[in-house]
């Protein structure tokens, strides 16, 4: 196995760095031990929208995702571990590092880990990805996200939509970035088997508008009861406290409501999600 420092860093002989050159299946490994590294530097930019817009890319710093992701033939552009973290989980990260490809590796001090990870308490990993958004596909349902600011609430709708079968998820510039590692770690895996595409001004409404594809809209209260369309349709979730903005709210086509109790004032936007699109899909 090749091994060898950058600048900003120094080749380490701690007990990490060995099982890294004892373990890692001759694969090119890095050590950084600064946080003037560049692509530390990188790293924090990545925790900001901005960046992860303007260069396309997106962190995981979720062992399971990324092994989930792997398993589905999704591979990461570059990896970063802890060396705890490898001391761990030798094993897993050998057997990871086996199934995907030639992705460069990096190992870096644990105090570098919080530098840069958006989490409260850093994992050890960090998988960086390129993004990938495709076009809308007209032909199939899709769901429409306005002005949902709770990335976990985003995230678990991700994951509901997938495991319905809503495969186009449009996500407008009133919502919270999908790609933040909260909205992630709800997501899962979704976010990457999902075809999530981004609307600005409301465009994709209106082209659905006119492709003819009905527009449901989940209110809280006044709206029909629950029954798939026999046409192709989209359904609109907006903000559990604000409801949709102005603009989509006139563009909707047929609200539907929940029966509940009556107990409570509203159901959280995504669990509003999971029995919508149980009862919309096609899965029964």
């Amino acid at each position: 196995m090749h091994t060898h420092s950058v600048a900003g860093g120094r080749a380490g002989g701690g007990r990490g760095w060995a099982v890294c050159e004892a373990n890692l299946r001759m694969r090119m490994c890095v050590k950084i031990n600064s946080k003037d590294n560049q692509q530390i530097k990188k790293l924090k930019k990545l925790q900001l929208k901005k960046y992860r817009d303007e260069y396309g890319r997106f962190c995981v710093e979720n062992f399971k995702i990324i092994n989930d992701a792997v398993a589905a033939d999704i591979g990461f552009e570059e990896v970063y571990f802890t060396e705890s973290f490898v001391n761990k989980n030798q094993a897993a990260v050998d057997k990871l590092l086996a199934n995907a490809g030639t992705a460069q590796t990096f190992i870096i001090a644990d105090d570098l880990n919080k530098s840069f990870s958006e989490l409260t308490t850093p994992s050890g990993v960090c998988a960086v990805y390129a993004k990938q958004e495709g076009a809308l596909n007209f032909k199939k349902p899709a769901v429409y996200l306005n002005g949902i600011n709770d990335p976990g609430n985003v995230g678990a709708i991700l994951r509901t939509a997938l495991a319905f079968d809503f495969e186009n998820v449009i996500v407008d510039e009133t919502c919270v970035d999908v790609y933040n590692a909260k909205t992630i770690n709800a997501a899962k895996d979704a976010i990457f088997k999902l075809n999530i595409v981004n609307d600005c001004g409301g465009e994709l409404l209106k082209r659905m508008k006119e492709e003819k594809i009905k527009l449901i809209g989940a209110a809280t209260r006044g709206g029909g009861s629950l029954k798939r369309p026999k046409k192709n349709f989209c359904v609109v979730f907006g903000s559990e406290s604000h409801g949709f903005t102005p603009d989509v709210e006139k563009m909707v086509d047929e609200f539907v409501t929940i029966k509940t109790s009556g107990q409570v004032e509203s159901l959280n936007v995504a669990a509003a999600a999971a029995i919508i699109l149980q009862c919309l899909g096609e899965i029964k």
